[in-house]
Parts: C-alpha cells; sequence; structure tokens
C-alpha cells in the first residue's frame, strides 16, 4: 500500500478532485498555502495499492498544468529587512508535487 501525497495549486484541485473521485479513489483534502508566492494550495492524501498508483499519477498529470502567473513582491512594511521593492516578475507555478510513500499498515474505523 502507499501513501500519495499531492500538493497542487487552489485552480487545479476540482478538476483533480473530480476525476479521482470519478475513477473511484478516495482521498482527504488539506488546505495549505505555499511558502513562496503565499497563495492557495490543496494537499491531498491518497492511500492506494501499488498497482494504482500508476493511474492516480497519470490523473494528477492530466489535471494539473503549469502555467506562468506575475507576481507582485511584498511591501517592506509586511516583510522587514526587505530594503527594497523589486518590479513584478513572471513565475511559473502550477504542476504538482508529490510525494509517494510507502504504507506499513491502513485501518478505516
Amino acid at each position: 500500500m502507499k501513501l500519495i501525497i499531492a500538493i497542487v495549486q487552489d485552480e487545479d484541485t476540482d478538476a483533480l478532485t473530480q476525476a479521482l473521485i470519478a475513477a473511484g479513489h478516495r482521498f482527504t483534502k488539506v488546505s495549505t498555502t505555499g511558502s513562496f508566492l503565499r497563495t492557495g494550495n490543496t494537499s491531498l492524501l491518497i492511500g492506494v495499492e501499488d498497482r494504482v498508483v500508476g493511474p492516480v499519477l497519470a490523473i494528477l498529470r492530466r489535471t494539473c498544468r503549469r502555467r506562468t502567473q506575475i507576481a507582485v513582491p511584498y511591501s517592506p512594511a509586511l516583510e522587514p529587512g526587505l530594503l527594497y521593492m523589486p518590479e513584478n516578475f513572471e513565475v511559473e507555478v502550477g504542476g504538482a508535487v508529490v510525494f509517494v510513500a510507502n504504507v506499513s499498515r491502513f485501518e478505516r474505523l
């Protein structure tokens, strides 16, 4: 058994969760925040049999896409120690960060 931890942008969450449900997968959804852009993310905890890891990763690849976004730096008043305000800059966001861990025991109580 495996635990798939998938961290995705909020914009991709609906399509991903609908695809997982349609494929018969259960998951736990946790709201999280990214550290660099401080934007909303969703972390999904998905427990699956070893043979199902590939199909779940395929759903993640299909529903979580990369895109570019303009990042606005934070004000020095909000970030002590920041001496200047850099200009807005473009960053690539989206996709998914995925961890697959072995599970030694699983129980649904």
